[in-house]
């Protein structure tokens, strides 16, 4: 990675697809928040097919504007916004998320008086005020087959991805941070680098975040502000999201296989498929036993099939699919 000199303090970078309605009100909020600081507003459009581009041109002429002709997905098009970056800082901030007046200034001050501190996220709300998984562990093939299967009572020494039972009102470092709201040091960017392309979709914070780690930097939650976070507005716009996590499954099974294979080798990867495939059996079966009507036997059966389907497409976990 090039170094530049920051002429900055803050680069925001917002990837637009589809959200035209979402835009106002997230630029807004990011303009409200400046508070003295200095910021450079990168916005990469990803083809939307609604009205996007035609805002962004009339009403934020002001920032630097990319246009893709195709939708890259999500990495690929915050990694288009690193030749022109001017800050001391990286915003990665998304559409559908909404800054607190004093949520830029509070997350610099900090990164100022914590230079171990390579990245930083901090409260997630939903509109309707109730708190989101804001800071989490890494995934492993363990604990997402006992958050499937709701078996974690058996295993309590396993940590789970989210851990809503943290004291979510005191800073502490922890694993990973949505990237929804993630503020970078620019230092680390020069360092390890942005996302990973081969991410179209989802587990690119998780793997930026792995990598930062292992090159010493900390990952830090402040709860001192917080941003509102709808979610999925982007996702929806492109297939069917699942219920539990607004995701669209196929990416989102194709991005944990890769981030298992490259981070953590073959055996990893393998493991989670089968504890999935487990998972897919033990989850209908736990709800006959319980004499639930909707028992769900075709739509695990289904996702087995499209996990084994991406094991074999993408070469065990080795390469993406687009």
């Amino acid at each position: 990675m090039p170094q530049h000199p920051a002429k900055k303090d803050l680069s925001a970078i917002l990837v637009s697809y589809n959200t035209a309605l979402l835009l106002p009100a997230a630029m807004d909020a990011l303009r409200n928040a400046k508070a003295g600081l200095s910021l450079q507003t990168i916005i990469v459009d990803n083809a939307s097919r609604d009205a996007s581009v035609e805002l962004i041109r009339r009403d934020y002429a002001d920032c630097e504007l990319i246009v893709n002709a195709k939708n890259v997905g999500f990495g690929r098009a915050n990694n288009q916004a690193l030749p022109l970056l001017q800050g001391r800082y990286v915003l990665l901030l998304n559409t559908d998320a909404f800054v607190a007046p004093d949520t830029l200034k509070k997350t610099v001050t900090y990164m100022d008086a914590h230079p171990e501190c390579g990245t930083l996220g901090v409260k997630l709300v939903g509109r309707d005020g109730v708190l989101q998984p804001s800071c989490r562990y890494f995934p492993t093939p363990m604990n997402i087959f006992l958050r499937r299967t709701g078996l974690q009572w058996l295993f309590p020494w396993v940590r789970m991805v989210d851990d809503m039972a943290w004291d979510h009102a005191s800073t502490r470092a922890c694993d990973w941070v949505p990237g929804c709201y993630l503020l970078i040091r620019r230092e680390v960017v020069d360092q390890v680098g942005l996302f990973d392309p081969r991410y179209f979709l989802y587990y690119e914070e998780v793997d930026w975040c792995f990598r930062a780690k292992k090159a010493g930097w900390q990952i830090h939650y402040v709860p001192d502000t917080s941003v509102v976070h709808i979610g999925g507005e982007s996702a929806k716009s492109d297939g069917e999201i699942t219920s539990a996590g607004r995701q669209l499954e196929a990416l989102q099974i194709e991005s944990e296989l890769l981030y298992f294979r490259k981070n953590h080798g073959a055996g990893a990867a393998l493991l989670n498929v089968l504890l999935q495939t487990l998972a897919d059996f033990i989850v209908p079966l736990k709800r006959l036993l319980k004499g639930q009507h909707q028992v769900g036997w075709v739509h695990h059966w289904a996702h087995a099939n499209l996990l084994w389907s991406l094991y074999r497409q993408t070469a065990l976990g080795c390469k993406p699919t687009r």
